[in-house]
């Protein structure tokens, strides 16, 4: 099944892109919902939560007294510490048993108020942030929800920043509009990525994505590659050595296709192979036709250049994953490349001009790959000197 996490901070209004989501067919998983759940009258979570901060965070009948419990915890990292060590162990079991119900074509939506502060990105396929701007959230709950504005900005404060949010977002909803603009975003969103994601990710099929199309260097590349990066050391466990960006999109101010390529490096192919079913599960199915590289002067042993290749199912963010053994030629000529280029401007700007010259002249990205060898057979000796020139070693 596709897991997507849902978040936003206090006033976006990331309850009323739930509510679409569930409308349209997804499974939601409330987790404001479970936490109350686990502390009601009579659970062992309510019991821990008394016996750490006292018999005041009760109610008269027994029920956990929340504004009391807030006046403790609120500012104490601490004490929030310790409620959360209590809390959250509890919602993330109650989270499991309730999406292992859900059929394997099924989407789950799990809306977690705190997704980016406790670090849980990677762990989803993707990540819906749903934001406002602050001044409006402030309207919002001090006109619907009766907050007192001191309290409401105090607490915006102590979530996650726009800027922490943007990280993990892959998927940034602006909920700024009327609720007639977010829920039609939803819907683009639920047609055009998360059905056609979900049935890839399944299928351990991807997207088709057209011919070599050059854009202008996104600062956004670098952000993109480092959410990747941490779901698939995430699946890959301790058979990721390291997982590093690689290719044009890596090499700021290069023009270059938008597409995220990333290098694995691993003790073996027989780890590559091990780690297809676990891959394909977090998105990245295998493409098997694709088994190496080809080899370059430095090394023209064919079989010194095999690799495994994997493909992002994700409809709206093309990425491709080599998996190379560490320190094989392969391994080593990914990363020294773009290194040359980010360090060299003159050989920058003549890959950049090279590169929007060619791809308008062809409509398949082999063709137009095979005509980038007569430069990249001159510059390869250019790069090795310059690497021997300043002494550049791999990343160990």
């Amino acid at each position: 099944m596709l897991q997507v996490g849902l978040t936003g901070g206090i006033g976006a209004g990331k309850s009323t892109v739930a509510r679409r989501l569930a409308e349209l067919g997804a499974t939601v998983v409330d987790s404001d919902r479970i936490a109350r759940e686990v502390v009601e009258p009579g659970t062992d979570g309510l019991k821990e939560i008394v016996a750490a901060f006292g018999p005041e965070v009760l109610a008269e009948d027994g029920s956990l007294n929340r504004p009391a419990l807030a006046a403790k915890v609120f500012g104490d990292d601490e004490s929030r510490a310790k409620l959360n060590s209590i809390v959250h162990p509890r919602v993330r079991d109650r989270a499991v048993e309730l999406t292992s119900k859900v059929p394997a074509d099924g989407i789950v939506v799990q809306d977690i108020p705190l997704l980016v502060e406790n670090g849980m990105a990677p762990a989803f396929h993707l990540v819906v942030v749903v934001d406002a701007d602050v001044e409006l959230r402030v309207r919002r709950l001090t006109s619907s929800r009766g907050m007192d504005e001191k309290d409401v900005r105090a607490r915006i404060a102590a979530q996650a920043s726009e800027e922490q949010r943007r990280e993990a977002a892959d998927v940034w909803l602006d909920n700024g509009g009327s609720q007639a603009d977010v829920r039609a975003a939803v819907d683009e969103l639920w047609r055009h990525r998360l059905l056609p994601f979900e049935r890839h990710v399944r299928e351990a099929t991807f997207p088709q994505r057209g011919g070599p199309k050059i854009v202008d260097y996104d600062p956004a590349w670098p952000r993109d590659a480092r959410r990747l990066i941490a779901r698939l050391t995430l699946a890959a466990g301790d058979k990721a050595l390291r997982v590093d960006h690689i290719g044009s999109t890596s090499v700021p101010g290069l023009a270059a296709k938008d597409v995220i390529d990333l290098q694995m490096a691993v003790r073996s192919l027989d780890d590559a192979d091990k780690l297809a079913d676990a891959l394909g599960g977090a998105g990245f199915p295998v493409l098997p036709n694709i088994t190496r590289d080809s080899p370059r002067a430095t090394d023209p042993d064919p079989e010194h250049w095999r690799k495994r290749m994997h493909y992002s199912a994700d409809p709206g963010r093309w990425a491709n994953l080599h998996i190379r053994v560490h320190g094989s030629p392969g391994w080593r000529y990914a990363l020294l490349f773009p290194a040359w280029l980010r360090a060299d401007d003159a050989a920058r700007a003549e890959y950049d001009a090279l590169k929007r010259e060619l791809s308008p002249r062809f409509t398949d990205i082999g063709s137009y790959a095979d005509a980038k060898d007569p430069w990249f057979e001159q510059a390869d000796p250019r790069a090795e000197a310059w690497a021997a020139k300043v002494g550049w070693q791999p990343p160990s």
